[in-house]
């Protein structure tokens, strides 16, 4: 299995290559140059699988290069630190609408399922090769602690996480800046998560600002392992409610376009998905294109579901590529118009093509509230706030009560407990979330300059 990137010019790589590279060279992102099939029968033994065992039977499609046993036993290892057997529980909450839970990890928030299988590969792809490596990454609230929770055991490396100064939870940014290990290292940017991504992405054309001898890795959704390892509890839930024999629905709360371009890969491996169902908040720049052609940089707002307050979704052009039928050409020079613009025009054959799987909406502040109590009200669930954005987005679709809908639950409500007291709810907070706002934090605030970033990343690495 090869993998190359959406814009053509950067070297065709293998899997571990790709994992340990992460931004391609040439600006673009990488993906496999083919997607292998699940057949209606290897789709049905999967029924019968525990999670970790259906993870290694997906995944290996696309991994030949590291070997059976190494590869059970990373798998093996990610799920054992879930609080839930079945990895991602599935509720009904109505006629043929499911909710499924994805945080039952240890940061409590869906990033854990791929990136405590990511710290497991990278430590093992390190150890294998006798090599040293920088992991760097921006998150609006969720991705910086599971990263953290998923590579602070690692041996071979520093991590650094940016987030935007004053933009996240208390509890998301205690999660992060609490852990005290000499590899980790919080850095509180003054700007946007737009902002800490754009310096990630940079650091990546400019690899040579870091010691030698050592890699520099990229833990965000620009990673191609994070996608794949997300597409596995696509495939799981869709066959607990019926898959292959039917067609499934799915709504996801969607920012950088990561989660909901996972499922898109398990449409394209076979599974009969019948709409995608693209939820935003009002930092809507997805339901923009897709319902509007309008792709465009916008102010950002900030939000009560702070953890899709971007202005820019960096997965979309793994999708643009697929919809422009993989003409990287197309790709590269849309993204040179949008960089240099600010704007850009999807040619409307591509975009019919992305309209006829994806559905879009965009959700304001006080529905979000009111959703979280009507779902309370009526099914006793409390859901966080970015997980009530999915539900209304279910609501608006037009998807065929016929069709069974599964609307991904992204993050335990706890974490944002001052909106979820809003909503006039009250909550009992896990006792490992409450110790937090005990503890003693470490983190840096720094301007939103790269040359300030690396300065400092430079003066503490180990």
């Amino acid at each position: 299995m090869r993998y190359i990137s959406t814009r053509g010019l950067a070297p065709v790589l293998s899997f571990e290559e790709t994992v340990l590279t992460g931004l391609a060279s040439d600006g673009g992102l990488y993906l496999p140059e083919r997607i292998p099939k699940l057949s209606h029968k290897e789709l049905i033994e999967l029924n019968n699988c525990s999670y970790a065992d259906s993870a290694y039977r997906i995944m290996r499609l696309f991994i030949d290069d590291i070997e059976e046993k190494p590869l059970k036993d990373l798998i093996k290892k990610s799920y054992t630190r879930f609080c839930n057997d079945s990895i991602v529980p599935i509720k009904q909450i109505s006629n043929n609408h499911f909710l499924l839970d994805l945080f039952t990890g240890p940061t409590f928030a869906f990033k854990d399922i791929a990136l405590q299988l990511m710290g497991n590969l990278i430590d093992y792809l390190l150890k294998k090769r006798c090599e040293k490596a920088v992991i760097m990454g921006a998150t609006s609230g969720d991705t910086g602690s599971a990263a953290i929770s998923g590579f602070c055991d690692c041996k071979n490396l520093d991590i650094f996480i940016l987030h935007p100064h004053n933009m996240i939870s208390d509890i998301q940014r205690r999660q992060m800046t609490t852990i005290k290990k000499d590899n980790i290292h919080n850095i509180a940017i003054k700007g946007t998560f737009d902002d800490a991504q754009a310096i990630v992405k940079e650091s990546f054309n400019k690899r040579g600002f870091f010691f030698k001898g050592r890699r520099l890795i990229a833990i965000n959704s620009i990673n191609w392992a994070r996608i794949l390892a997300q597409t596995v509890y696509y495939i799981v839930s869709a066959i607990s409610v019926g898959a292959p024999y039917r067609e499934i629905s799915f709504t996801v709360p969607s920012a950088n376009f990561g989660n909901i371009f996972a499922g898109y890969i398990a449409y394209k491996m076979g599974l009969p998905i019948k709409q995608l169902v693209v939820a935003s908040n009002v930092n809507n720049i997805l339901h923009r294109i897709i319902e509007y052609n309008d792709f465009s940089r916008r102010q950002l707002i900030n939000t009560i579901a702070p953890a899709m307050d971007i202005v820019v979704s960096s997965n979309f052009e793994r999708l643009l590529f697929y919809a422009y039928e993989k003409d990287s050409n197309a790709i590269k020079h849309l993204f040179d118009k949008f960089h240099k613009e600010h704007y850009a025009i999807i040619d409307k054959k591509p975009l019919n093509k992305i309209r006829n799987l994806f559905y879009s909406t965009s959700v304001h502040d006080k529905t979000i509230l009111s959703i979280i109590s009507q779902i309370y009200k009526r099914n006793g669930i409390v859901v966080d706030p970015h997980t009530a954005i999915g539900l209304m987005a279910a609501e608006r679709c037009n998807n065929s009560p016929e069709i069974p809908m599964i609307t991904l639950a992204t993050a335990h409500p706890a974490k944002f407990y001052d909106t979820i007291i809003k909503a006039g709810i009250e909550l009992q907070m896990p006792n490992s979330l409450k110790e937090l706002l005990q503890k003693e934090e470490r983190y840096c605030i720094l301007p939103a300059t790269i040359n300030k970033v690396h300065s400092y990343m430079i003066s503490v690495c180990h």
